[in-house]
């Protein structure tokens, strides 16, 4: 069940105290502090996504080993996927299209 971030809502509207609260997704929001009963709002929180290096590639359809496997997974789709190498260059990283290498001339 995901965890909701909850603040209280102060006599002048602005947002006091945080609090989680651990719902299920059909639940609708809580309205009231479950102990003070003081009026709240749920905050909106930012998604945490897992990298293949953190939970390994299982989820991508691979068996572990990070990077190469998200690599070929953004190659078997289709993707071009670069990464910064210097100072306004990007190397090709994987995926067939596009130019090996792309330079950037520095800004005078």
């Amino acid at each position: 069940m995901p965890t909701y971030v909850y603040a209280v809502v102060l006599p002048d509207g602005s947002r006091g105290e945080h609090f989680e609260v651990i719902q299920r997704i059909s639940e609708p929001a809580l309205q009231e502090h479950p102990e003070t009963g003081e009026p709240v709002v749920r905050v909106i929180q930012p998604v945490a996504f897992r990298t293949s290096t953190q939970s390994g590639t299982a989820a991508l359809g691979g068996s572990g080993g990070g990077r190469p496997a998200v690599d070929r997974l953004t190659s078997d789709k289709g993707f071009t996927k670069y990464e910064r190498t210097g100072d306004n260059t990007w190397t090709r990283t994987a995926g067939k299209e596009g130019p090996k290498q792309i330079h950037r001339p520095a800004e005078a």
